[in-house]
């Protein structure tokens, strides 16, 4: 410790001693403390808050002339700086055979830290797909079938004389099973790439596998007909409204029963919104109230929201429009509600001998999941006219 430091702390103490004296001299005299007091002991803490403000400052930089004491010396310091997922990708191919890199839980994260090469990637399909972004995710390090207990009906309470027996009417309970398919990409990338020092592989294969899995897996999370595939958001929603255009749009106000076709309970649910497509959703920027009004809010820095509720672009649900029965161009509803099942995370490997005579290096994506709705009437359809 050093001198300052030694003399600062000496100082903050007989401030301290001085408040308690005052403090002391009032209780013994059986009175508050006088204006003059008060302002003394204000003007005291000051100077304490600075006596600590220079002690922290002083002790950081003793702090940093012994770390750089230690690494003129060849001391490590700090902790060994872990290789970048580039440097790695860049390593898998050095044997033969499809290398596996790497097999990870695939968990987003709001922290402001680094993020892993596998949160790229999920980030990237989460843009693309936003059925990643918007759904509950369940990791699970296997892919054996995970059931999941769904309510179907609350039971009901009575009322019950004192004295008289309670009538027995339990909830009833269903499940859903979520399985794990298999959705692959193979990325081909030339040796001279791989190799150079300036070109960025990580954000090169991270965008690259991002787009294609949250393409493919957005495709079947939203329409899947669970056959071999999960069953989609689109495919699990049940009718709220059904339209009485034949040309198959809507109106402003079957938007707005939409979501009164949502139980009550559930309408209050965070995560409650509309999902269309992007032709849809320029329809419903055309809707207006009697006044004139546009019912579609664009927020700067925020969500869109139509009617009070936030709207999400799936590219994958059908347009409105088109002039054919049972057409589900809107849904709304608590989106969470719909449950994403990862399996074993995101696998990753390369091969050097798949493509060995193109000279090129070759990375596998691997991304095993299920989908299904849990809470049945927790998504509704606007459905276009019944034929």
């Amino acid at each position: 410790m050093s001198e300052f430091v030694k003399t600062q702390q000496e100082l903050r103490g007989n401030l301290v001693h001085q408040i308690q004296e005052t403090i002391d001299s009032a209780e013994a005299e059986g009175r508050g403390l006088s204006a003059e007091e008060t302002e003394k002991i204000d003007r005291i803490e000051a100077d304490i808050r600075k006596a600590d403000e220079a002690i922290q400052v002083a002790q950081r930089n003793e702090e940093r002339k012994a770390e750089a004491s230690l690494a003129a010396r060849g001391f490590v310091v700090a902790e060994q700086e872990e290789r970048s997922a580039g440097d790695i990708l860049r390593g898998l191919p050095e044997t033969r055979g499809m290398h596996t890199f790497e097999k990870r839980d695939i968990i987003s994260s709001a922290n402001t830290v680094p993020k892993s090469f596998f949160d790229q990637v999920f980030d990237v399909a989460r843009l693309v797909g936003p059925m990643l972004d918007t759904s509950e995710i369940i990791n699970t390090t296997s892919g054996e079938d995970l059931t999941i207990p769904t309510l179907t009906n609350y039971g009901t309470a009575t009322l019950t004389a004192e004295g008289s027996a309670i009538q027995e009417n339990d909830p009833t309970y269903s499940s859903i099973t979520l399985g794990a398919f298999r959705y692959g990409q193979l990325i081909q990338v030339s040796r001279e790439l791989v190799t150079d020092a300036g070109f960025d592989i990580e954000a090169h294969l991270a965008n690259a596998a991002g787009n294609a899995l949250g393409f493919a897996t957005n495709s079947d999370l939203t329409t899947g007909d669970g056959s071999s595939k999960p069953n989609g958001i689109a495919n699990a929603a049940s009718t709220g409204v059904t339209g009485t255009a034949t040309s198959g749009v809507f109106t402003a106000d079957e938007l707005i029963e939409l979501q009164y076709s949502l139980d009550g309970a559930a309408r209050r649910l965070p995560g409650v919104a509309y999902m269309a497509n992007g032709n849809t959703i320029g329809k419903m920027r055309t809707l207006k109230d009697d006044a004139g009004n546009y019912l579609y809010q664009v927020n700067v820095g925020q969500p869109d929201a139509f009617a009070g509720y936030e709207v999400v672009e799936n590219p994958h649900l059908a347009s409105t429009g088109t002039a054919t029965a049972g057409i589900l161009p809107v849904l709304f509803g608590h989106l969470p509600s719909y449950k994403v099942r990862m399996a074993g995370g995101l696998e990753v490997a390369s091969s050097e001998d798949y493509a060995f005579n193109a000279n090129l290096v070759t990375y596998r994506f691997i991304m095993r999941l299920d989908g299904d709705l849990t809470h049945a009437g927790h998504i509704k359809a606007f459905e276009s006219y019944s034929a």
